[in-house]
């Protein structure tokens, strides 16, 4: 018995370039950025002063249908249900809700929110205040404590996001979260697509949200050196794959999509937008901060991904082009892993390596940590639909050592049926998802 066809029926996401798929799509059509001053806090004593921050335009309360249920939200669960009220609106799920609750699912890739820094901060202070005098630390801790506000505390765990979409959406199937670094939300629509194809649900609403543009995670990051500190306009930070390339930037939003199995989406009259045929995942087995230098565990997901979408790397179509038209590359900037992914890309497609275009849309609205393979994901399958790729911007200096087609600096026009979308994340966690032109034979 063969398994069951997965399709995604909706996608939405929310970003530095906007929060609707058209206007998105637009902006990276035109090689705009989203990337400014950070706002979120004052930035400008630490060595990178910018970031790609979802702009002020955005309010998640108007994508609800009751905003008082979602008071406390972080900011992560704001831009997830943004999104993925998008991606169920188009699903067609707002004007026919799924029959069964119960067979409809979640699988996130979700990062935790913001630390509450003034929530800390003004505990301690008004404990402080209350005493009228210097105290043993265990009374003052206490009284600290009892200041807490607990639902700002809670709104913190990476599991957040997944309570309030459940509720939102009334969603009542198995539920899940991965925080697999910047892989996470590439392994969650895998194990989402995993998941219907095992029959453990019809429907599952999967993706991902994050933003660290907080001190804590600006510092970190800059601890690491993993961060740009570029010193010109903050447009041209992101360089993916040239020569000048000093690191990532820091970006934040969600990415959401309405995968299904296709005679269920069928027999509703849904679109189908897209196929999911493959998904592969690996580990480095090497340094936490590190990919295998030789590209072997981001190689080894990509074969697996396309092996179970059984498609032939070396294989040439009847167009005498590769039987992957488009790669949406993890992309990140950072002088290793630009080199690695091009590496593990040569040693998955070898000759056939030059003649996949490959672009990395993190020019453009920066790296959104958990969520960033989500909204790459749904590049995927937007360039199959409009049949245009999405330009690295920036590239203006190419890295002779890194000779691929990265598309550079101008969408190009291009029939596409099928891409790989990779991510890899720190720890050593590689993910890659193929996606196809859906057909109905």
């Amino acid at each position: 018995m063969s398994e069951p066809r997965v399709v995604v029926t909706g996608m939405g996401w929310v970003t530095s370039l906007g929060h609707s798929v058209d206007a998105v799509w637009d902006r990276l059509m035109k090689s705009e950025s989203g990337m400014a001053p950070i706002t979120h806090f004052k930035a400008a004593t630490f060595p990178t002063t910018f970031a790609a921050e979802v702009k002020p335009d955005f309010d998640y309360r108007t994508f609800l249908t009751d905003p008082k249920v979602h008071s406390t939200t972080a900011l992560n669960a704001q831009f997830a249900l943004g999104a993925a009220r998008q991606a169920w609106n188009q699903a067609g799920f707002h004007t026919n809700p799924p029959k069964d609750p119960k067979r409809v699912g979640l699988y996130l890739g979700a990062g935790e929110g913001v630390l509450d820094f003034d929530n800390y901060a003004g505990a301690l202070i008004s404990a402080w205040d209350a005493t009228k005098q210097k105290v043993d630390g265990v009374r003052w801790a206490k009284a600290a404590l009892a200041r807490l506000d607990a639902l700002k505390e809670i709104e913190q765990e990476p599991n957040m996001s997944l309570a309030h979409l459940a509720r939102e959406f009334g969603i009542r199937g198995p539920a899940s979260n991965c925080l697999t670094a910047c892989a996470a939300s590439t392994q969650a629509i895998g194990e989402a697509f995993s998941m219907i194809r095992r029959g453990d649900a019809d429907i599952m609403m999967s993706g991902g949200t994050h933003t660290m543009i907080h001190p804590l995670g600006v510092t970190g990051f800059n601890r690491l050196t993993a961060l740009s500190t570029f010193k010109g306009d903050p447009t041209m930070a992101s360089r993916p794959f040239c020569m000048s390339r000093d690191g990532f930037v820091m970006g934040e939003g969600s990415g959401m999509v309405i995968l299904e199995k296709l005679e269920h989406a069928l027999a509703r009259g849904a679109t189908p937008l897209a196929e999911v045929i493959g998904y592969g995942s690996s580990a480095d087995a090497f340094r936490i901060t590190d990919i295998q230098p030789d590209g072997r565990g981001a190689a080894a997901a990509i074969h697996l991904a396309l092996k179970q979408a059984n498609i032939d790397p070396a294989a040439i179509g009847p167009d005498g082009r590769p039987l992957i038209h488009y790669i949406s590359a993890h992309g990140t900037g950072t002088k290793e892993n630009d080199s690695i992914e091009t590496r593990a890309v040569k040693v998955v497609f070898g000759e056939r390596a030059k003649q996949i275009p490959m672009s990395s849309i993190k020019s453009m609205m920066g790296h959104l940590i958990a969520a960033a393979g989500a909204v790459e994901f749904m590049t995927c399958i937007l360039a199959i639909q409009r049949g245009m790729l999405p330009p690295t911007r920036n590239h203006n200096d190419p890295d002779p050592a890194l000779d691929l087609d990265y598309v550079p600096n101008v969408a190009r026009k291009c029939a596409v049926d099928t891409c790989i979308s990779n991510s890899f994340g720190f720890g050593g966690q590689n993910d890659t998802l193929v996606v196809t032109r859906y057909k109905s034979s």
